[in-house]
């Protein structure tokens, strides 16, 4: 009855596995447009016409969802946030030391309609979904959240674009100035606060970028840690045995089961199998 039974299990097996492929190949026949499906490599960092970008190694953060393409190069300092954009496929894009370039920005460059890179100096702060588009950014300057700088346009140093504002081709905005509006007008000039502020803001994003560089750089072992490491913080009593580590684990060592607090390593029913380990690791540390 075994080998009956294993018969009719493989022969529908084999059934099934032809019908499947019989279904797939008659999909596949009627697609209008054909797909396949492929494994999609990292493209933080991609290299166009065998220009790769060049990052300062002492760079803050590029998130790992970030595109930084072609002939880019990054200062130290400077960080890349989520979703943004660096393309310098058909131009050089240079950006330079303590700038940030906010999440879901867009830094593009032209050849076409005129020949423009994108230079961004240092303490620039380019704010979440800007777009700065063959354009130049002199040192210390902000553009607001959603604004567009377009191709052939100055900012100088020491002026902020207002979020959301579009400034023209070919504009030019002079120091000490907001600019606002679609088209951006000059609305007036900077108040000290506001250009003390210029420098206060790379300085705290860069701040902000680091801390995100040390988590994105975790492992997931790290970041399970880290998550144990939370909820026992959250859910231990003050007055129970404070969490140890696997280095203090022998110190704090009940019955070689390991510190109180923590999963035993042998089961509690057997704590005589915890003593002949511990005895064996003490033996192996003298014989070293």
């Amino acid at each position: 009855m075994t080998s009956v039974g294993a018969r009719v299990v493989l022969a529908a097996s084999n059934a099934a596995r032809k019908m499947g492929q019989a279904l797939d190949s008659m999909g596949a026949s009627i697609e209008v447009a054909k797909y396949t499906e492929r494994l999609v490599p990292s493209t933080r960092f991609v290299a166009v016409d065998g220009v790769a970008p060049t990052v300062s190694e002492s760079a803050a953060f590029v998130a790992p969802s970030a595109n930084v393409i072609g002939d880019v190069a990054i200062g130290k300092n400077s960080s890349v946030w989520y979703g943004a954009t660096i393309r310098g496929d058909v131009n050089k894009v240079t950006i330079g030391d303590n700038t940030s370039i906010g999440d879901r920005a867009v830094v593009h460059v032209a050849k076409i309609q005129g020949d423009f890179p994108t230079i961004i100096g240092d303490n620039v702060t380019v704010g979440p979904g800007a777009t700065i588009h063959a354009a130049t950014l002199m040192s210390s300057c902000v553009i607001g959240a959603s604004a567009q700088v377009l191709d052939g346009s100055v900012v100088e140093s020491n002026s902020i674009v207002a979020p959301g504002s579009v400034v023209t081709p070919g504009t030019k905005i002079p120091t000490g100035e907001l600019w606002s509006g679609s088209p951006a007008k000059s609305e007036r000039k900077l108040t000290d606060d506001e250009l003390a502020g210029i420098p206060g803001s790379a300085d705290s994003t860069k701040d902000l970028a680091i801390l995100h560089a040390l988590e994105c750089a975790k492992d997931y072992k790290q970041v399970a840690e880290d998550e144990e490491l939370y909820e026992d913080n959250l859910e231990r009593h003050p007055d129970y045995y404070a969490r140890g580590s696997e280095d203090d684990a022998p110190d704090g060592d009940v019955l070689g089961q390991g510190a109180p607090g923590r999963i035993f390593d042998s089961t509690l029913t057997h704590p005589e199998e915890g003593l002949k380990y511990m005895q064996k690791k003490k033996a192996e540390a003298e014989a070293k």
